[in-house]
């Protein structure tokens, strides 16, 4: 028995199956990890200075507390110096002591910038590189990583705020060559946060993620 295919309905298939996959791909959105971090809210007067400004700030906080906890420890040469700086700053019209009255509110409000995930970002599908540190393997694959945006976090400095870092499910799993393998995730991110222990080389570490995601895909990210 032979069927007879009708090559205007063949044509239309293979159209309608290009548009169905360009509307998926186009549904698929790039980000980086500045869109993971959501509008500050506040202002932030210590922004404004200089490098060479906060060092002088600090060195003002640390001759006050060391005077403060133990006076004999604070030479007169000390005691001059910090008051100097304090004049040097207060005629390039910093207010010292209403930067350090604010202190603990603007620390306090970074916290809390740090945790803020956006929440627009739920459930979308992204695509987005970054760098992998591994949790759980299935075998020599790795199943469940943090998502991090440089190499060395976690490890030689402090972990990234919990909104730079994506904990990644991966049900088919990843081969990688070690740690923080460049790479490109795609798939279904949420705006739920994860904490997990994880062994560092001077410990356990238990870190946040703001961001969960569950993979459809994850390829190595190739430099050009």
């Amino acid at each position: 028995m032979q069927v007879k295919i009708n090559s205007v309905k063949i044509l239309g298939l293979m159209l309608c199956l290009v548009y169905v996959a360009g509307a998926s791909a186009a549904d698929v959105r790039e980000i980086g990890w500045q869109d993971l971090i959501p509008p500050r809210n506040f202002d932030d007067p210590f922004e404004a200075l200089t490098e060479d400004q906060l060092y002088d700030l600090g060195t003002i906080v640390r001759t006050r507390e060391f005077y403060k906890s133990s006076p004999s420890s604070v030479s007169e040469e000390m005691l001059e110096r910090a008051e100097t700086l304090e004049k040097e700053l207060d005629q390039q019209g910093i207010d010292v002591d209403g930067l350090l009255a604010r202190r603990d509110e603007i620390a306090e409000k970074r916290r809390a910038q740090a945790y803020s995930v956006v929440e627009d970002l739920n459930g979308k599908s992204i695509r987005m590189p970054g760098y992998v540190l591994p949790v759980e393997f299935d075998g020599q694959k790795v199943t469940e990583f943090f998502l991090v945006p440089y190499v060395g976090a976690c490890i030689h400095v402090p972990p990234p705020p919990p909104n730079q870092m994506v904990y990644v499910n991966s049900n088919v799993g990843i081969e990688t060559k070690g740690l923080f393998d460049p790479v490109w995730v795609e798939g279904t991110i949420l705006t739920t946060g994860k904490t997990n222990p994880w062994t560092a080389f001077d410990g356990v570490l238990d870190i946040t993620a703001g961001y969960t995601m569950q993979a459809d895909g994850v390829e190595p990210y190739e430099y050009e």
